[in-house]
């Protein structure tokens, strides 16, 4: 009896443990299966970035089945007085420098918001106004951005050309597994991915050291706010650019005629019928027209500066000015500038011949002048003596009388002195 008994019990006991180990074969698997699942979605992560950015030979793009978002510039001015500007768009209820990022007063920085208003929609995005007259949106509909630049900002404007609203637009994707961003073909790839920072030493084994860093998160997000802003800066000043260059083609539109009449020699014949083109008033207002042009290119404005000021005191890890040049060679800004500086030149050559042939018509009209002055000088002198020489010959002039009196006198006075 007992010893079958004995032999139950390490049967038994046998079951249990092959049982426990059996479970703790189990465990063992899930621990691995979720370090297994974290590299997976990390992979899953980098393969959908890669699969972004297509490459053909030397040449990237993007992958036209990609969803992709639009960033939109709107210049409809010279300048915007920022201060003015910033009561206008906080008058409609927008916040200003959501995420502190202390740019204010250089940029305005305002978020649209999900509850829709008289201006702002569902849809929630980015918005900046630069001091150059340019407005950036980032993921907002063109009805609330036009709302905006036609209806708003006007009262804060100086030169104000709504006229002549230029407007660039860009694709931009966010993707969540790089921590830089870049610009591929016309796309900007934002990279959204929180930079991890070692945690100290002694928090290591720290189980609240799990916990989000409300800290990171904040600077993550005032960092890809400033990204924003460089590539805004980039793409404002392409639009800036465009208006300037759509103001040399009208200025180079009303003046295209004038050197097929220099070289033709029909300037006279437009003016003796009427057409008056080689004024004074025009030339000078065609001169003052292509000044302004070059002084908004090359004075007035940070369009030929390599990086704008407000990027100086950024965090160079940042690399803003690197994000701000990238756009600038995506959209050919320093060909354009170089370009429109040349078109500049040749105008400034019509306009020095139109000086030149202004002033040769002062010149030669002053010549006629004095020469007409000079044959009424001679037709006076001449007059002068025509009607002495006929005094002289007319025997009742006073001449005349006065010599046969002095003659007769000196008759008179010949005998008297000989007697």
């Amino acid at each position: 009896m007992f010893p079958q008994r004995h032999d139950e019990v390490n049967v038994k006991a046998k079951d249990e443990i092959s049982n426990g180990q059996q479970q703790a074969d189990r465990k063992a698997p899930r621990k691995h299966a979720g370090k297994t699942s974290s590299l997976r979605s990390v992979a899953v992560e980098a393969q959908r970035s890669r699969a972004f950015v297509k490459s053909r030979g030397r040449t990237r793009f993007i992958d036209p089945d990609a969803e992709t978002k639009t960033v939109t510039a709107y210049c409809a001015a010279e300048t915007y007085s920022i201060s003015a500007a910033a009561r206008l768009v906080k008058a409609q209820g927008y916040e200003l420098d959501p995420f502190q990022t202390g740019l204010y007063p250089q940029v305005i920085h305002v978020q649209t918001s999900d509850r829709p208003s008289e201006v702002k929609d569902y849809q929630q995005g980015d918005i900046f106004i630069f001091p150059s007259g340019t407005v950036v949106t980032w993921n907002v509909r063109e009805r609330e951005a036009l709302k905006l630049v036609n209806q708003i900002l006007p009262s804060a404007a100086e030169g104000s050309h709504l006229d002549l609203l230029e407007t660039e637009d860009l694709d931009y994707l966010e993707d969540p597994s790089k921590e830089t961003s870049e610009v591929v073909g016309d796309t900007i790839v934002l990279g959204t991915k929180v930079k991890q920072q070692e945690p100290p030493p002694d928090t290591l084994h720290d189980s609240s050291s799990s916990k989000p860093n409300n800290d990171t998160d904040q600077r993550h997000e005032v960092d890809t706010v400033l990204a924003k802003i460089a590539f805004s800066s980039g793409l404002a000043r392409s639009t800036k650019l465009a208006v300037l260059e759509t103001l040399l083609s009208n200025y180079q539109h009303s003046t295209r005629q004038i050197p097929t009449m220099l070289a033709s020699n029909k300037t006279s014949a437009l003016q003796s019928r009427g057409h008056r083109l080689f004024t004074r008033s025009f030339i000078l207002r065609k001169t003052g027209e292509l000044l302004s042009i070059r002084a908004q290119l090359n004075l007035y404005s940070e369009l030929t500066d390599s990086m704008p000021d407000i990027f100086w005191d950024s965090r160079h890890e940042l690399g803003l000015g690197e994000y701000y040049d990238q756009v600038g060679r995506a959209l050919d800004v320093g060909v354009r500038i170089k370009v429109l500086n040349e078109k500049i030149g040749f105008a400034q050559e019509i306009a020095s011949v139109l000086r030149e042939q202004l002033s040769e018509k002062h010149g030669l009209r002053l010549e006629w002048a004095i020469i007409a002055l000079i044959a009424v000088e001679v037709v006076l002198e001449f007059y002068r003596h025509w009607t002495e020489g006929k005094g002289r010959d007319d025997p009742a002039s006073t001449e005349a009388l006065l010599r046969r009196y002095l003659l007769t006198v000196a008759k008179e006075e010949r005998p008297a002195s000989h007697s």
